[in-house]
């Protein structure tokens, strides 16, 4: 079965919104001081290695507006090349290479992607689609690159009342001080029960 993987743009208090300055948000743009030669490598290689592309509706329509002009690099040829499925009702007559409306049910839908022959699906922002992802439990793999800034507010990858396991997979730094975490969905961990007052330092008057 194809591996399903999220990868988001996080600041450390759990903002996702615009991080490339894509709409009006006020701290739009916010990734791009820390970028660096080995955040654009590890980029490239997390596109190369997926054959597919699941996107809402929102994060399609800029990525359809960017990426068909350019060409020349690794990056830009896949991303052109490659399958884009689009979870959307009002989508219409999309013109970007190699684009595929999923109808009907999502969890259907995406689950019948998943059991198709090929390499990973990779779910490049589009935070709405990835809630309702982990929602239904089809995410596999949760790759974060997290920002050394606080935003404040704005939109966040997980709702209030999730409740959701993982276990690290991978994790290194860049020298911007951003954090590159890889996560697998997990099941919760076995409760072990803990004594905390064996954890207080006896005093004299004890």
């Amino acid at each position: 079965m194809r591996k399903l993987v999220v990868s988001e743009f996080v600041s450390l208090d759990g903002i996702v919104e615009a991080p490339g300055g894509e709409d009006g948000y006020r701290h739009g743009g916010w990734t791009i001081p820390y970028f660096s030669p080995e955040l654009g490598e590890y980029k490239t290689a997390e596109l190369l290695a997926a054959d597919g592309l699941l996107l809402g509706r929102v994060q399609y329509e800029g990525f359809a507006e960017a990426w068909p002009e350019r060409s020349g690099d690794p990056m830009s040829d896949h991303m052109n090349a490659m399958a884009k499925y689009v979870v959307s009702a009002s989508l219409q007559d999309p013109t970007w290479n190699n684009t595929h409306l999923l109808g009907g049910d999502m969890v259907t839908a995406v689950t019948a992607l998943k059991k198709a022959a090929g390499a990973d699906i990779l779910v490049a922002g589009s935070a709405t689609l990835a809630r309702s992802l982990f929602v239904a439990d089809l995410v596999d793999e949760l790759r974060m690159a997290i920002y050394p800034l606080t935003l404040g507010s704005g939109k966040r990858l997980f709702p209030d009342d999730s409740h959701l396991h993982f276990e690290l997979d991978a994790v290194t730094t860049i020298p911007t001080g951003v954090i590159l975490a890889s996560y697998r969905r997990a099941e919760a961990p076995a409760a072990v029960g803990f004594d905390y007052g064996s954890m207080v330092e006896p005093t004299s008057e004890s």
